[in-house]
């Protein structure tokens, strides 16, 4: 939970990175317009908008609140340093879980081949039924979606949670330790999760075929929701997002050498992560919302996600309409 991460040893300061853009103004012409700060992981949600042009016009500046992971992210939406969060299904429910004050307006989608098992290539293990008594590093805290993934395999391969010994590590902390060596297997996501592979990884399963939900959520904090402005703002935001979302399935290559050139990945990784993008933003509908309780029911369960979260409950239907 949020309130037990690492807020103790992490400074605001020493997180935070934000960059204003929005539409064809720069900071000094927007002197009275809204102001959203959007948060982001991996330079992800700025990497599409500023490829696709999505802002192109917009009347409200955006500053990106720039994240290695969900959970210092979540903590700057507690802190009131972000207006608004993204992040995947679990991430989502540990924030709520732990207390962070925000609502669930938008819902994302993808096929799961985001996150993955990954192992390396000399280290014996061939299956999901290998890990039995091995250790598994997970990124990049408690409850991140890479957890699910191992949880909810390890119980289709009829192994129970306790058979594995889960480690905690940031992702950048974790690709370091995989590509030497020091670690064997590597439940993480997104572009860490291509680099593994381009390092001497191999992938044992990803979250295709529902072994994840496939589900993300923009949340909006308590905070932004009580301003008109900025509610108003937001759901102008959420739509341009989705024509953003739907520009890189059309345009995969081009949204491929964005992700080289603004997050210095290398052609396949590039390629590799533009082929597993969120495709959709959605409303959060009673549908998405059973779902993602089943997620919640599984993590809590194993004592992961505690207390559970009633999804449904952190829903705000209006702002995307």
């Amino acid at each position: 939970m949020i309130r037990r991460l690492t807020a103790a040893a992490l400074t605001l300061t020493a997180l935070l990175s934000l960059t204003a853009c929005g539409g064809d103004a720069d900071a000094s012409s927007a002197k009275g317009r809204v102001t959203l700060t959007i948060g982001d992981q991996a330079k992800t949600l700025q990497t599409i908008v500023a490829a696709s042009g999505a802002l192109k016009g917009a009347d409200y500046q955006v500053k990106w609140a720039e994240f290695e992971g969900a959970a210092p992210l979540f903590q700057a939406v507690q802190a009131g340093a972000a207006d608004t969060t993204f992040a995947a299904d679990l991430p989502t429910l540990q924030a709520l879980s732990g207390g962070v004050k925000f609502k669930n307006v938008a819902a994302l989608k993808n096929d799961g081949r985001h996150v993955g098992i990954v192992a390396r290539k000399d280290s014996g293990i061939d299956s999901v039924a290998d890990l039995k008594g091995q250790k598994v590093v997970v990124s990049s805290a408690k409850g991140s979606i890479a957890e699910y993934l191992l949880a909810n395999a390890l119980r289709q391969a009829g192994l129970k949670y306790s058979d594995v010994q889960v480690q905690y590590l940031l992702p950048t902390d974790a690709q370091a330790a995989f590509a030497s060596g020091k670690i064997k297997v590597w439940a993480v996501f997104g572009v860490y999760q291509a680099v593994a592979l381009e390092q001497g990884g191999k992938l044992l399963i990803d979250g295709a075929d529902g072994r994840v939900s496939g589900y993300g959520f923009i949340g909006a904090s308590d905070k932004a929701l009580a301003d008109t402005a900025k509610k108003t703002a937001l759901g102008d935001f959420l739509k341009r997002l989705g024509t953003a979302l739907k520009w890189t399935s059309t345009h995969q290559d081009a949204y491929a050498q964005a992700i080289q050139d603004r997050n210095g990945a290398d052609a396949s990784v590039a390629r590799t992560l533009a082929s597993a993008a969120y495709s959709q933003v959605l409303p959060v509908t009673p549908e998405i919302d059973r779902t993602v309780q089943g997620v919640a029911d599984l993590m809590n369960g194993i004592g992961v996600l505690e207390p559970n979260v009633d999804v449904a409950s952190a829903a705000d239907t209006s702002v995307l309409k």
